[in-house]
């Protein structure tokens, strides 16, 4: 409307959630390590070593703990004038190749356990034998111990800048730190001094003996070499300081104005320029702020490829992932259509690839793979890297020798092919027309390239032409063509012989390709499928071996983590694990990272050591490759995806084992609440009574006449008689359980075991009918006479409770294949058929109203039949139930007439 004026809404000024959240979670993780700081400079001289030795004097003056863990004074008087006072961790002594190395010694900083170690040389290169190649690695592990690291690096040292310190100074640095370690630092502190400056102190051999000044003078330290590093040094110095205040803004919401998110791709491919395109990338990546990937298009035909190209595109995927990006390789057809595919579907806004190497006829031949992007990339911008001079001299046209063999034996085949189909159209030639002879050489190429591949079909292409012509167009065995139309012929028969011989090897390759990815698949669908039904640790140690085998056709071990350690669970037939190997795989499962073999930590080991990782530390994945053959990129693919397979694997087996373990102990804890309410029970019946009749005794004493006391007595001790019982059966139980119950074995009459039975029970039988059938000449039995006693009186008192009290309890004792049987018997209810098993159990008693046997007896709390059970298997016995003719129960125990051989309760 008029008048009214639109204003603009502000942005928010809310920060963004997920930057938030990723903020507090780096923050977390940085109070959890050492804190980590960096004296940067861009030469040698500049004083980094001195100024870390200054700033730790000062922390040692304010009451800090610093030790000097590796610090090269390079015999500068200055600076080791710094270095008295702190406390300096001996060196480790490294022999190699005869000659003794001084390395510092990283378990002793770790058993030492300062506050701030003082490491110098952040780039150096460990000697071989050390736990990791690289000092980096080293400063990591101290700083995930939780030990603060200062450190020292020139920026020649950095690995994006490598190339460019090579092109400025034409010197190539060989050890250098991945970008990743300067940007993990808490704190950057720059050490500048003007190149003519540093010149003096060169020239003052401050830095270098004289012999050394004069060629650094010559070679390194000219001046415009030094400016430029100068140069480069406080850019990226400034570049940290712009990201934290970046960051600071944005986690505190202050307005500004950000840049749109970028996302950078860099073209990898088997020839010399790759490393310096991710290098270049990640420079760019930097500076934009930008998410970049690192991107591999792995062809059909990639089985072509050299040893040496395979390893470039290693080395260039492994560089990528060191310096931040995500790499991965794409199957596809084409680079181009590959690249592009990727690119939109993954919103990336630029494109870095290499410019092409080939030049002259190569280039006019065909259309470059860059030419290509350019032309269909659309919004995407492209940016296209030179070589250096000298690179195309790198560039590897020859096959190697095996590869090479390998297709001088095929084009050999296709030559015999044409061979063949000319001998056989021979006879034809006056009965056929020409026209149609060619056909048989068309059928030749493409079994040619069917079977042999793309060259091998052009080559029996052009042969066949030849052929043709000589053989069977006149004027014969002359190049000499009588009738212009079969050059039309020849023509055709060229083109269409080329045309289908590069689409019956293309697909060929895809058909290849295709089988080998479903090869893969099949692998891993397969280690899946096993691992899912796998019931136990046992059977998913063997799978994993198994599978992992037939992947990469290398030796295997699965350890697993069990008591405070790891142990081996599976592993190949016939390998051998040293002690050193052992050490590799501890260390992987401790720190959470690969180690070994392939790998940049303890690379001395046989194998490649791949932890398996979920919420928790589970174990490794060892793979022994066969001569030490280094592992292709989709090899480590696959076995850190059977890594990840195998860890969830144990992991659901674990939880299972923790889940039926709960459950037990729920189950156990209703026993024992169940258990204590029986015993409750039964305590409390006889103790009731007991403190009746005292209490009746006590209060009412004059009241009661002579027999009414003793009644009262009597109660009293029979209910204290069976509360001794429940006691005692309650301790036997126990003695059983744990071992502690022993057998006294000597010869006695069983007889006056069943007159002392019947006797401690006598108040209790006093109303009930015992008839006894014991023969009078029972031979003398070894046992324990005190326990038999106990088996028989649980038996009585069992059948005392659970028959009628007008029924008779019939007591047997026979003689029968050196064994002595004892039966008890009630006239009850008798035992249900589907319980006579478990009547023995302990705590089980048959749910069924009084009149009928249970088990137990002693006070209702199912131990006593259990108790009689262990004691009369402990005299080599047995002892069973049945019901009797007529309706009852029949308890038997049978004792061996010879001495057992077993002492213990088993």
């Amino acid at each position: 409307m008029d008048g009214v004026e639109s204003k603009k809404m502000p942005p928010s000024t809310r920060p963004n959630p997920d930057q938030l959240l990723e903020h507090v979670q780096r923050e977390e993780t940085r109070q959890k390590r050492g804190k980590f700081k960096i004296f940067l400079g861009y030469a040698a001289g500049v004083g980094k070593t001195f100024a870390m030795l200054e700033a730790a004097q000062q922390l040692r003056a304010e009451g800090a703990d610093v030790v000097a863990a590796y610090v090269e004074t390079h015999k500068r008087a200055e600076t080791e004038e710094m270095l008295k006072g702190l406390e300096i961790i001996p060196r480790q002594s490294i022999e190699y190749r005869g000659v003794s190395i001084p390395e510092m010694d990283l378990d002793a900083v770790l058993a030492r356990q300062p506050h701030i170690a003082l490491v110098d040389e952040l780039a150096h290169t460990n000697a071989p034998g050390c736990r990791h190649d690289k000092r980096y690695q080293d400063i990591q592990e101290l700083l995930e111990a939780g030990i603060g690291v200062h450190t020292t690096l020139n920026i020649q040292h950095l690995e994006s800048l490598n190339d460019v310190v090579a092109q400025i100074t034409g010197i190539i640095v060989r050890e250098t730190v991945p970008d990743w370690v300067l940007d993990e630092a808490d704190e950057i502190e720059l050490i500048d001094l003007p190149p003519a400056e540093l010149r003096q102190r060169l020239d003052e051999g401050k830095v270098y003996v004289p012999d050394q000044a004069a060629r650094a003078t010559r070679k390194f330290f000219r001046p415009g070499n030094l400016t430029a590093l100068r140069e480069m040094a406080l850019r990226r110095t400034a570049d940290r300081v712009d990201a934290q205040m970046r960051a600071y803004m944005q986690t505190h919401a202050i307005a500004g104005p950000w840049p749109a998110g970028e996302r950078l791709l860099v073209c990898i491919g088997p020839n010399p320029l790759s490393e310096r395109l991710v290098r270049t990338a990640r420079r760019l990546a930097n500076r934009l702020n930008a998410e970049w990937f690192a991107v591999y298009v792995e062809l059909p035909d990639q089985t072509q490829l050299s040893d040496a190209d395979h390893d470039r595109i290693t080395r260039a995927l492994r560089l990528a992932d060191e310096l931040g990006a995500k790499s991965l390789t794409l199957p596809g057809n084409s680079v181009t259509e590959a690249i592009l595919t990727y690119a939109h579907a993954n919103n990336i806004t630029k494109i870095v690839a290499g410019k092409p190497i080939h030049t002259g006829w190569a280039a006019m031949m065909r259309r470059s793979i860059v030419d290509q992007i350019i032309h269909h990339s659309g919004h995407i911008d492209v940016y296209v890297i030179s070589a250096e001079p000298g690179d195309e001299g790198k560039v590897e046209f020859t096959l190697p020798s095996p590869m090479l063999q390998h297709r001088w034996k095929r084009w050999l085949q296709s030559t015999l092919l044409i061979l063949a189909v000319t001998l056989i159209g021979l006879p034809l030639r006056g009965v056929i027309e020409p026209t149609n002879l060619v056909m048989l050489y068309l059928i030749a190429v493409v079994m040619a390239a069917v079977w042999w591949g793309r060259s091998p079909a052009i080559l029996a292409s052009l042969l066949g032409v030849i052929a043709f012509d000589l053989i069977f167009i006149p004027p014969y065995y002359l190049f000499a063509v009588s009738d212009a139309e079969y050059i039309l012929t020849f023509i055709a028969f060229l083109g269409t012989g080329f045309v289908t011989g590069n689409l019956a090897s293309r697909v060929r390759e895809q058909a290849r390709t295709a089988q080998r990815r479903e090869a893969q698949t099949a692998a891993q669908y397969e280690l899946s499928r096993a691992l899912a039904t796998a019931a136990d640790l046992i059977n998913i140690g063997e799978a994993v071996v198994t599978h992992a085998e037939k992947l990469v056709g290398a030796r295997v071990v699965l350890f697993i983590h069990e008591h405070e350690d790891i142990r081996p669970l599976a592993m190949s037939n016939g390998l051998t694990l040293t002690d050193h190997e052992k050490a590799v795989a501890t260390w992987a499962y401790e720190k959470g990272q690969p180690a070994g073999h392939g790998t940049d930590t303890l690379t001395g080991a046989e194998g490649l050591y791949l932890p398996l990782q979920s919420q928790e530390g589970i174990g490794v994945l060892g793979v022994f490759p066969e001569n030490r053959l280094p592992i292709l990129p989709e090899q480590s693919r696959l076995l850190e995806s059977f890594a990840s397979q195998t860890a969830l694997a144990i992991e659901r087996v674990q939880f299972a084992e923790k889940a039926r373990h709960a459950q037990l102990l729920q189950e156990t804890e209703k026993l024992q609440t169940a258990l204590l309410n029986s015993i409750s029970h039964d305590l409390r019946t006889p103790l009731a009574s007991i403190t009746g009749a005292l209490s009746a005794l006590r209060e009412e004493a004059p009241l009661l006449d002579e027999p009414a006391r003793q009644d009262l007595l009597a109660t009293a001790a029979e209910e204290a008689d069976r509360l001794n019982r429940l006691v005692g059966n309650l301790l036997d139980m126990t003695r059983l359980e744990s071992g502690a119950l022993r057998i006294a074995l000597k010869p006695g009459d069983l007889q006056d075991a069943i007159g002392v039975a019947l006797s401690q029970l006598g108040p209790r039988l006093r109303h009930r009918e015992v008839k006894l059938s014991l023969p009078s000449d029972m031979p003398l039995v070894p046992m324990d006479f005190v326990l038999v006693v106990q088996v028989i009186v649980n038996l009585l008192d069992n059948a005392d409770k659970y028959s009628p009290p007008d029924k008779p309890i019939l007591v047997r004792a026979m003689v029968y294949a050196r064994e002595v049987l004892v039966e008890i018997a009630d006239r009850g209810n008798g035992i249900p058929e589907a319980e006579q098993e478990r009547i023995f159990d302990k705590f089980y008693r048959v749910r069924q109203s009084a009149g009928g046997a249970g088990a137990g007896g002693v006070g209702g709390t199912g131990l006593g039949l259990s108790i009689s059970k262990g004691i009369v298997e402990a005299h080599g016995g047995r002892i069973w139930a049945q019901n009797r003719a007529g309706g009852g129960a029949l308890f038997t125990f049978a004792l061996p007439l010879s001495t057992p051989k077993m002492e213990n309760v088993p």
